[in-house]
């Protein structure tokens, strides 16, 4: 019996995630994603109180481990800080290639205060997720290589412009012709590093 309610609620998840990503998150109803699983909605509710607890729990659970584990493949805090930010930027933009439906959630959750208010209730401090690239930065920072800001300061500067480059890279995937490239995108986040290094 465990494996039917696991093999449910993956399926229940999955799609859930290929509807924000192929209809936008406005769209997702728990009824509308009762009948896309086969099932009816009272499992859906047994699992999740409502919508916005779904939301929460996919973002947190599925979204946000499996992206933290693909941006910092093969990353180390002994890097070199060009060389650091080089291969998070090129593993996340490998990782939303492949997976949109992700990335319309974690945009999703950057704005969201329903994921505020879920950290705080599951006791998430700043700083647990990507703590490799926390203590990277304070490092560098230490070191006199990059300027010392607060972490959130050094997301917006580094991260910010590659996720808004990732949602240029969905848009145009829509249209005739594609300008986001792997090169473009590193050669942004070479400019992004000589800015914070100056």
């Amino acid at each position: 019996m465990r494996p039917k309610n696991t093999e449910k609620e993956e399926a229940i998840r999955s799609i859930a995630l290929q509807i924000i990503a192929e209809q936008g998150l406005e769209n997702l109803s728990m009824q509308q994603l009762a009948k896309a699983a086969n099932i009816s909605p009272r499992t859906i509710y047994i699992k999740y109180e409502n919508k916005e607890d779904l939301l929460v729990k996919l973002f947190i659970d599925v979204v946000l481990g499996a992206y933290e584990k693909a941006a910092l493949e093969g990353f180390s805090e002994d890097m070199a800080f060009p060389e650091g930010i080089r291969k998070i930027w090129a593993n996340t933009f490998s990782y939303f290639k492949k997976n949109r439906h992700a990335f319309v959630l974690m945009e999703y959750g950057k704005s969201s205060p329903l994921l505020n208010k879920a950290f705080r209730e599951r006791n998430i401090k700043e700083g647990s997720s990507f703590g490799t690239v926390h203590r990277f930065l304070s490092q560098k920072a230490k070191e006199g290589i990059i300027a010392e800001y607060p972490q959130k300061v050094y997301r917006a500067l580094l991260f910010a412009p590659l996720l808004d480059l990732v949602h240029e890279y969905f848009e145009h995937r829509e249209r005739g012709r594609q300008i986001i490239t792997e090169q473009q995108l590193m050669a942004c986040c070479d400019t992004v590093i000589k800015g914070l290094q100056s």
